[in-house]
């Protein structure tokens, strides 16, 4: 597997678990029991991917990606700030959304920087993507 392959399998992971932290911080502020639901289910698939990334990582004897004690640190502060005032369904939603698109860039990001990387390491970051243009399209009923 070479370098370019291994970044984008780093990246999915990465991304992957920024999704499952938002919602699990976020999850106890939701009122909305079908966002609530639907947040969950984000979670789940967040978490197969990300476990699906790391074994591929792991096949290769590479190091998965390790997240900085700053990045969740901003992330919590983050979703905390933004949520002080407003817990709305249609606020918290939109969070969401925003999150999901900060991750759709990334992804691309990744995927423009590692262009020789093969096929199914691409593939695999497209799935992520798909999931998260769905993500956004289901979350846009609760804005």
């Amino acid at each position: 597997m070479q370098k370019q392959d291994l970044a984008i399998y780093r990246s999915v992971q990465k991304n992957a678990e920024m999704g499952m932290k938002a919602i699990n911080m976020i999850s106890d502020k939701v009122h909305d029991p079908e966002l609530a639901r639907q947040l969950t289910k984000q979670g789940l698939k967040y978490s197969e991917l990300r476990s699906r990334a790391v074994d591929k990582l792991l096949e290769e004897k590479a190091d998965p990606y390790r997240g900085s004690y700053m990045q969740d640190i901003m992330l919590t502060t983050g979703i905390h700030s933004n949520t002080m005032f407003n817990t709305s369904t249609s606020h918290i939603a939109e969070m969401v959304i925003q999150g999901s698109n900060r991750g759709l860039t990334d992804m691309w990001k990744s995927l423009n920087h590692n262009k020789m990387a093969e096929k199914n390491s691409v593939e695999f970051a497209k799935e992520l993507m798909d999931f998260e243009e769905k993500n956004i399209t289901r979350l846009k009923n609760y804005l």
